[in-house]
């Protein structure tokens, strides 16, 4: 005999589990579909372990989606503001760090208990190492076949995530079902996520491993990010990498100020006034690392001399240099170490205001499946929280 419920959520990541609770709160029965061993596994390894669970500060600007307009009705509905509310209601402690990010103070294992607690409800039930076979749409609703057995809803939502961190199971099962309904899915790439480098550039970065600056990323459409920059044994992360990483192109360089906070060729004429003898490695050794001055230059091919000896041209391409290094990556380093994920279920196809597909009615969509990705500093959680409610609240 087939089981019967009014919604079948697949994914028990932050979207899933928070869409669970929504509908559960309504009355609806709801069954929780995962292929992992335990909910909420991304979210127990996000922030070091302290899980960035929203930001003080959250708007469409800090979201890329084709459709910029797409994200404003959800987060609206349910806001930065409403899951603090959560937070407080379970009296979890938590800190602001830099930009307004807001992380546990103890353990991401306080989120994923919140979301558990949320969800322990009479009518909602939660089944885990599940196979989900096939997916048919029917005139009441879907039949899935999971684990060889028939289960039947009303509503469908789909809160599979993406691709990123395959090694806690990431798959394209939520693609694949959009484009089985005939739903467009935007082609997905991996973000926030460090660069590589060409071996010429890679060979010559690597001795400043581990050495972070502060730095500012001018992205292609004119988003500045100011934070700081690390040097890898791969190529160049850090947090203004990996927020301007979900900006890049394939072949497109990236322009980077490693000295964002300074008038360089005002300060350096300064030095020059009281030193003239002083040579242009130890003058810029005062505001970044000896070490990283001395492999730009190198690399730059500019020559190390006294100050007074620079002509104009010299002067204008040694400033320009540091304030505006042209690099060209090779790559990223994938959905191994991204965040997040690019692209996924084309919003076009969606309606903003409940989640469901304009096309297949009962079916949803809530978290990162769809092509809606955060910034770096709680975004992509408070995606999670707020467009799972809103399939929750519609399912």
């Amino acid at each position: 005999m087939t089981e019967q419920f009014d919604v079948i959520v697949i994914g028990a990541g932050a979207a899933g589990l928070m869409c669970a609770a929504t509908a559960g709160q309504r009355g609806r029965s709801v069954l929780v579909l995962d292929q992992g061993k335990k909910p909420g596994r991304k979210i127990l390894i996000s922030g070091g372990g302290r899980c960035n669970f929203t930001n003080y500060d959250v708007s469409a600007h800090n979201y890329v989606c084709r459709n910029p307009h797409f994200v404003k009705s959800a987060l609206s509905q349910y806001s930065q503001w409403d899951f603090l509310g959560l937070i407080a209601k379970y009296e979890i402690e938590f800190e602001e760090r830099d930009h307004g990010q807001l992380f546990c103070v103890d353990s991401a294992k306080d989120i994923v208990r919140l979301l558990l607690k949320e969800c322990d409800l009479p009518t909602v039930e939660q089944r885990y190492q599940t196979d989900i076979q096939t997916v048919l749409k029917t005139d009441t609703g879907f039949v899935l076949t999971v684990n060889n057995t028939e289960i039947a809803c009303a509503s469908l939502v789909v809160a599979t995530g993406g691709l990123s961190m395959p090694k806690l199971g990431a798959t394209p099962f939520g693609y694949r079902l959009a484009e089985q309904f005939g739903m467009s899915v935007i082609p997905t790439s991996a973000g926030l996520v460090p660069f590589t480098l060409h071996k010429e550039e890679k060979e010559a970065f690597e001795p400043l491993s581990g050495i972070a600056v502060a730095a500012q990323i001018e992205t292609e459409n004119g988003t500045i990010f100011r934070e700081n920059l690390l040097f890898t044994h791969r190529g160049l992360s850090g947090p203004v990498v990996l927020q301007s990483s979900s900006y890049w192109k394939a072949g497109q360089a990236v322009t980077i100020n490693l000295l964002p906070d300074l008038d360089l060729n005002g300060a350096l004429t300064e030095v020059r006034e009281q030193q003239p003898n002083l040579t242009l490695k130890n003058a810029l050794s005062r505001w970044l690392p000896k070490r990283v001055v001395e492999i730009l230059l190198a690399y730059g091919k500019i020559a190390d001399k006294p100050l007074k000896q620079f002509t104009h041209k010299e002067w204008d391409n040694a400033v320009g240099y540091f304030q505006a290094w042209r690099i060209l990556p090779n790559g990223t380093e994938g959905y191994r170490t991204a965040e997040v994920t690019l692209g996924g279920v084309d919003t076009d196809g969606l309606s903003s205001k409940t989640m469901e597909s304009k096309a297949v009615s009962g079916l949803f969509f809530a978290g990162e499946v769809m092509d809606v990705s955060g910034w770096l500093g709680g975004y992509n959680f408070q995606w999670a929280w707020s467009s799972g409610y809103v399939a929750g609240l519609n399912a």
